[in-house]
């Protein structure tokens, strides 16, 4: 029995392994419109880039909006977030504008304290706060906020220590790593058993792509997309990365732009 690329994504693995069908195919063929699937011991999720620092998470437990803003229309093919995660209060990570316009019924927002006493009344009575070291869930998801800061002396005013959040998000075995705008900090070099990062690389807010290499060769996740990197190389990036480490971590360049 044999299925089309659309079949198998509609079917799901899950349904093709109950049918008795084998399919073993890599990352790649799994993309959907601007999506790829992942596969865990939850169940199967999809990965959305959106815009620079913007990304939809189609999970298990519900679907996740990172960083929305830029209005409804890019989010117009996805389903309505459950939950809605903000790093920092910059301009292309939060928008209250975008969050009202993409609010479902139920959808609840989680952001930093800085974030969250921005928000206006109505997005706030649905909001919680979690700061730097704090832990929560969402379904059958794990939460982790990280800190996300600068340490190069000249771009500390961008992002203090203490204010912003990167997240790390537990899915079954699978943990998801949303660095937000920060540096090569040591709490990201520590960081262990990261399937899927997400790290920006971009001056003079973030990192440039030699520090944004050597981070990621110390904590070698599976997967790493590049974000929030506007006209920084890419293929430098790469090519230090793979000069670094040798294989192990593969690069993957999302339709952020």
């Amino acid at each position: 029995m044999s299925f089309t690329r659309r079949q198998t994504l509609g079917l799901g693995l899950g349904t093709l392994a109950a049918m008795g069908v084998t399919t073993i195919l890599p990352r790649t063929a799994f993309a959907q419109a601007d999506g790829d699937l992942y596969p865990s011991e939850a169940g199967d999720f999809f990965v959305h880039p959106i815009s620079h620092a913007s990304l939809v998470l189609e999970t298990p437990s519900g679907v996740i909006y990172v960083d929305p803003v830029g209005g409804a229309e890019p989010y117009s093919y996805l389903p309505p977030p459950d939950l809605i995660l903000i790093t920092h209060e910059h301009g292309d990570h939060y928008d209250a504008a975008t969050l009202e316009a993409i609010m479902g019924e139920e959808t609840e927002i989680i952001a930093n304290p800085a974030v969250f006493d921005m928000l206006p009344e109505a997005l706030s009575a649905r909001a919680r706060q979690m700061a730097n070291g704090d832990s929560d869930n969402f379904g059958d998801i794990g939460i982790e906020a990280i800190p996300a800061y600068n340490t190069t002396e000249d771009r500390l005013q961008y992002h203090p220590q203490g204010r912003d959040n990167g997240y790390i998000l537990t899915i079954g075995e699978r943990r998801v790593y949303i660095a937000g705008d920060t540096e090569d900090i040591p709490e990201m070099r520590e960081l262990e058993d990261i399937f899927i990062a997400f790290v920006p690389m971009n001056l003079p807010y973030t990192m440039d792509v030699d520090q944004a290499a050597s981070g990621v060769a110390a904590f070698l996740p599976t997967y790493v997309y590049p974000y929030h990197y506007n006209d920084s190389d890419l293929d430098r990036f790469e090519d230090l990365l793979m000069d670094e480490i040798g294989g192990g971590t593969e690069v993957v360049r999302g339709a952020w732009y």
